[in-house]
């Protein structure tokens, strides 16, 4: 019965795989991941703000391709910063110190309570068609079920795809360093993590650590 229902799953998941930091869906496209810093538009100054927004302009202005721009909010887990704090309360040995670390994890425990504070992630999906293989739009029937499997070797979408997708993140990660942000790849875990956590929203936050130890177990 599990296997029957781990199937079914499977079908209606678009990723075939997930390998060498990118992901590859079962239509034979695939896809490339960036994580990128951000920065508060609101703090900048005005003349701050107005180069922020040419540089912006002009990374649109440079894109020779499509890319998808995703924004996560999650509920951010406090429970390793409550931890610690736990951890400073058992060391300290002032009876002072102790109750105001006392104090200020119930302030921290209320504020998390009362409000919900969201950790917002930013990320650049940057595709890879199928088309782009050398199938043409001719070859996918509207009526037909959906692909299963690509239509090529793995080894062999993989080179195609690397050839296309590293020159696009390299220009990418240029063009976000002008505005003043930090773009980097997503390995193969961090992907399975981004994923994992993306197909099961109503499961709490877990760590690659944590997935990779569910999943081996």
């Amino acid at each position: 019965m599990a296997d029957n229902i781990k199937a079914s799953t499977q079908e209606h998941l678009d990723i075939y795989a997930i390998k060498d930091h990118l992901v590859f869906l079962k239509d034979g496209s695939a896809a490339l991941v960036l994580k990128t810093t951000a920065i508060n538009f609101n703090l900048l100054s005005e003349e701050e703000q107005d180069a922020t927004i040419y540089a912006y302009a002009g990374l649109l202005n440079s894109l020779s391709f499509s890319v998808q721009i995703l924004i996560r909010s999650q509920r951010k887990n406090i429970s390793d910063y409550l931890n610690l704090i736990d951890n400073r309360i058992q060391a300290v040995a002032s009876q002072k110190i102790k109750e105001q670390l006392l104090a200020y994890r119930q302030f921290v425990k209320s504020l998390v309570k009362e409000n919900r504070v969201l950790e917002k992630k930013f990320y650049i999906i940057i595709p890879f068609s199928s088309i782009e293989l050398g199938l043409s739009k001719s070859s996918f029937n509207p009526f037909a079920k959906s692909p299963q499997k690509p239509p090529y070797d793995l080894v062999y979408i993989e080179e195609k795809a690397s050839i296309v997708l590293y020159p696009r993140r390299d220009h990418i990660i240029r063009q976000f360093a002008r505005i003043g942000l930090k773009a980097q790849q997503l390995t193969t875990s961090e992907l399975v993590t981004l994923y994992y956590n993306i197909y099961n929203p109503s499961l709490t936050y877990l760590s690659p650590n944590q997935i990779n130890t569910s999943v081996s177990s």
